[in-house]
């Protein structure tokens, strides 16, 4: 990108590049604060109830399908890394490099979401839906089980509106980068979609071993 070309992507609220970058960081950064409070809300209140409810928890946690969530893990790690090398690409310059990760990225999160929706499905066929399609005879504890499955569809269904915007936001910078927006000097809206991306797996390394191994021996 030229200088001019830089120079066109600077807002006319900021003086030059740098600041606009700085704000955008601090945008991001207040954003994430806020929805590590609104996850946090929740896996306050999960806590809670998994410390005075522990047999019913573990119960729920063994009707899981915990193979879907350990490929998940794998899955959306992996997505991580390759937006890691999105960024690490445009820093250098390397725009064909940007476009291969942030589709690799898009790929494997879309592996993600779509596993989780196979495992929604068997969640429902196993009648293990609370409140819709739930079925009390099953457990010792059923209560404490829909509890727990309350729960459970709450954390992973809001981390997966959380992952579609993830998909959309790398939809609008693959767009960008086949128009070549982004340079070693200006990059910074992959930089913001990147921390969002990383956020979000960081909040499911949180769940996966709170929802899936609490069950386990």
């Amino acid at each position: 990108m030229s200088k001019a070309a830089a120079t066109a992507t600077l807002a006319e609220q900021f003086e030059h590049p740098k600041q606009q970058e700085e704000a955008s960081s601090l945008g991001i950064w207040t954003f994430l604060s806020t929805e590590i409070l609104f996850f946090g809300g929740l896996i306050l209140s999960y806590s809670v109830y998994r410390v005075n409810y522990p047999e019913g928890f573990a119960e729920g946690s063994r009707h899981l399908y915990f193979w879907i969530g350990t490929i998940n893990t794998f899955v959306l790690l992996t997505s991580s890394l390759f937006m890691a090398l999105a960024v690490h690409s445009i820093q250098d310059g390397d725009q064909k490099k940007l476009r291969r990760f942030l589709v690799l990225t898009f790929l494997f999160g879309a592996a993600f979401l779509g596993l989780k929706l196979v495992e929604y499905y068997l969640d429902a066929s196993d009648h293990l839906v609370p409140g819709f399609n739930f079925d009390p005879n099953k457990y010792a504890r059923p209560h404490h089980v829909e509890m727990f499955l309350f729960l459970y569809f709450a954390l992973t269904g809001l981390h997966a509106v959380h992952m579609t915007l993830g998909l959309s936001a790398l939809s609008y910078l693959y767009i960008k980068a086949r128009r070549e927006s982004f340079s070693e000097s200006y990059h910074t809206p992959v930089k913001i979609v990147g921390l969002y991306w990383h956020f979000v797996d960081l909040v499911w390394v949180f769940l996966y071993p709170m929802l899936y191994l609490i069950g386990k021996p």
